[in-house]
């Protein structure tokens, strides 16, 4: 009995330390998703009093080069921009503008209706910033738009009506666990009339219960008109330490210093549960830079589409095992 209960302790010790000693990789150093930028440090411009405030993000140094304009449109409640605050630096640091809707005043005290309008409006307020205000030198033919969770509906409906809400057309549309829970308010019954050159991915979560993917398979499936367009889903992996999650927020990625210091449950929750990994680099901002490219230049694109292994791959645990791929649909 006592050489049975050794053994187990012996096995169980060794399978503990085998995978604590297996580390998820390094973010990578080139291409889509690498810390390879071209600025080191950001100016942060707050004009988020109101629900249709936003902030925004430019590189320090600014020069006459044109930047690509990005409006990355948040979760329900996450207005803190602190709680995407690594992957908005990683966009800025590339020669980006990063605008960033407020769109809601607290968690209960505006409609769902509302969200794209107020968003809609903090855009038009940005761009007039810009121009106006910065003297810089946006591209706005170089459109994009990315949200998370809510804000994955709002773009949705932004880059379906762009026009009717006087906002620039986008070029490259990535939606990040996009849903509206027990909510429906913003939701359109369909996305048919999204255009056709407009590039899109949709990316969910394995294990999302919050919101599933019910809403991320309508715009897929409704949006047949686009025609490059990829629906992604990330599973977990426990294979080393920490383990690869694949749950609603896997987005988060907090970084104090966009810290706006509002507070709520969603922010507490952000700073509890948030960690920069594999999923980021070699995940979404993997995609989302690589969609950009596609869309802009059309460079890439084996990065962002077609289910080829550049897309699939989120890079190999420190034992050299594959983390588990993405599952990606086609059209």
């Amino acid at each position: 009995m006592n050489q049975l209960l050794s053994y187990l302790f012996t096995l169980v010790f060794s399978i503990s330390f085998t995978t604590e000693s297996i580390i998820q990789p390094d973010q990578p150093t080139s291409g889509p998703g690498s810390n390879n930028y071209v600025h080191t440090e950001i100016n942060i411009y707050d004009h988020s009093a109101s629900q249709k405030g936003y902030w925004m993000y430019t590189p320090k140094e600014v020069t006459d080069e044109p930047m690509n304009v990005i409006v990355f449109m948040h979760g329900y409640g996450a207005m803190n921009p602190m709680i995407y605050g690594g992957w908005i630096k990683h966009l800025v640091k590339q020669n980006n503008v990063v605008i960033f809707p407020r769109y809601q005043r607290g968690i209960l005290s505006t409609h769902p209706d509302d969200f794209a309008g107020n968003a809609a409006i903090a855009i038009k307020d940005a761009k007039n910033e810009l121009k106006n205000d910065l003297s810089i030198n946006a591209n706005w033919d170089n459109f994009s738009l990315v949200g998370h969770s809510y804000g994955g509906v709002i773009i949705s409906n932004l880059a379906v009506n762009y026009s009717d809400f006087d906002i620039p057309k986008p070029k490259a549309v990535m939606l990040c666990s996009p849903g509206t829970g027990p909510l429906k308010g913003g939701r359109l019954e369909s996305y048919e009339k999204m255009d056709s050159d407009i590039k899109l991915i949709v990316m969910v979560s394995d294990d999302d219960y919050v919101v599933g993917d019910s809403f991320g398979k309508l715009v897929f499936n409704s949006a047949q008109n686009v025609i490059n367009r990829n629906f992604i889903r990330q599973h977990k992996d426990s294979h080393g330490t920490p383990r690869i999650g694949a749950d609603h927020n896997q987005s988060y990625a907090v970084d104090k210093e966009l810290d706006s210091g509002y507070r709520n449950v969603t922010t507490k929750r952000a700073l509890r549960i948030s960690k920069i990994d594999a999923i980021d680099y070699n995940g979404y901002w993997k995609l989302f830079d690589a969609l950009q490219h596609c869309a802009f230049n059309d460079t890439y694109c084996n990065f962002a589409f077609g289910n080829t292994p550049e897309q699939s791959s989120l890079g190999n645990w420190s034992d050299g095992t594959p983390i588990h791929k993405l599952e990606i649909s086609l059209p």
